[in-house]
């Protein structure tokens, strides 16, 4: 990889996740001022949606037709007039707003899977090269935090949307400038099978693969309590700009991504999915243990775990399915994975986490302190019952024989 192509493909990671990161994090808090607060959790539903739309947005179309850099441009153009404009819709419709954020999710998430491989397309070394590039991603995420809550003190107002949706803009004309990469499957069939990843999942129906495949769903359910519902509390317990409280966690998670490789050797991959899931517990037990009183330091000890808790069981987990994959399924069980994480996980996760929101955290000042308490042991006796039944029943597989593992996150 040249040295342009280096820093061309740095910005372009940057600029990804600083548009997901400008938003994301204080929706709730924006929605609440609003009076919207019974309704956050559809705010979030949104990404999911895009998540499950993309494998056959990106499968039946792109991969076989279009340039990815086109696309990208494409896409984030349209997202970005749509986040946009989103405010203004939700000064006056409430439905209007959700809407105008599942647009700008179903040209957002193609996004990602997208950036990967126009990534991957100009590497030489994926397993070597990938963290390096993707890191400026969180960094970018980190940015956008700081800039947002922590510089411009926006967390409950309309500039996050605006800033996310001139981000946007600027990457739909970054994109045109990226090194040209055709698209990967042009000229070949393709079905509902494979995008679902069906083949794959039929060579892998090991009962470890189906145990973690489960584990995976059932993990993302509590995962997006904090996603939704994090920055809620954290203002919720008097913190000033939680939004810029809550990036030291893609700090966390920048640091443990650079060492995910090293973990892997000292640990295997079935202890190392273990800690990442034991995280998820002990970072609800101290959101729990703050939550009556407002506990600064057990709160700030459960966003610093981030890093533990997504990289550990989410990134490795991406690395355990590389593994056991053969090259000719390799990118059909990554999908299968994404859908049934990020996209039906999540969806689930954050229609749970809103039905458990209204129906506990009902009261006013100090009463709704001690029902964030019960809010979040929830989820920490979840994520416990999914870490024993992960720890009985799974077992480590070797590499598939004849291929080496290329360990790429």
């Amino acid at each position: 990889m040249t040295t342009t192509t280096r820093l061309q493909l740095w910005l372009m990671m940057f600029g990804e996740y600083f548009v997901w990161g400008a938003w994301y994090v204080t929706i709730g808090n924006y929605m609440a001022t609003l009076g919207m607060s019974d309704i956050i959790y559809w705010a979030y539903t949104v990404g999911p949606i895009g998540a499950i739309v993309a494998p056959f947005f990106l499968g039946m179309i792109v991969d076989r037709f279009f340039p990815t850099e086109k696309v990208l441009s494409a896409l984030h153009l349209t997202g970005g007039v749509a986040m946009f404009f989103a405010p203004f819709m939700a000064t006056r419709n409430a439905t209007l707003f959700i809407i105008m954020l599942l647009i700008h999710n179903l040209c957002y998430m193609p996004t990602i899977a997208l950036t990967n491989s126009l990534a991957f397309h100009h590497m030489t070394d994926q397993a070597k090269e990938f963290p390096v590039i993707r890191v400026l991603g969180t960094i970018g995420w980190i940015i956008a935090g700081i800039f947002v809550s922590g510089i411009l003190h926006a967390d409950q107002t309309a500039i996050p949307l605006r800033v996310a949706g001139i981000a946007g803009l600027f990457m739909g004309v970054y994109s045109l400038s990226l090194p040209h990469t055709p698209p990967p499957s042009k000229g070949e069939k393709m079905s509902v099978r494979d995008i679902l990843g069906l083949d794959a999942l039929s060579q892998l129906k090991s009962r470890s693969f189906i145990v973690f495949i489960l584990a995976s769903f059932l993990i993302t359910i509590p995962l997006s309590a904090y996603y939704s519902y994090g920055p809620v509390f954290a203002n919720a317990a008097g913190i000033e700009n939680p939004a810029y409280l809550m990036q030291f966690g893609q700090w966390g998670e920048a640091v443990v991504i650079l060492l995910i490789p090293i973990f892997f050797r000292w640990l295997g991959v079935k202890r190392i999915l273990m800690v990442g899931m034991l995280a998820w517990i002990l970072r609800y037990g101290f959101f729990a243990a703050a939550a009556p009183n407002g506990i600064f330091w057990m709160i700030l000890v459960g966003i610093l775990l981030h890093g533990i808790c997504y990289d550990m069981f989410f990134i490795s987990g991406q690395i355990y399915v590389d593994q056991i994959s053969t090259k000719a399924i390799r990118g059909q069980a990554q999908g299968f994975l994404t859908l049934m994480t990020y996209g039906l996980g999540m969806l689930v996760g954050f229609l749970v986490s809103g039905w458990l929101f209204n129906g506990i955290v009902t009261g006013q000042v100090m009463e709704a302190m001690r029902q964030w308490q019960w809010f979040w042991i929830v989820p920490a006796i979840f994520a416990g019952l999914v870490l024993i039944f992960f720890t009985l029943f799974f077992q480590e597989k070797p590499t598939p024989s004849g291929e080496k593992a290329s360990a790429v996150v």
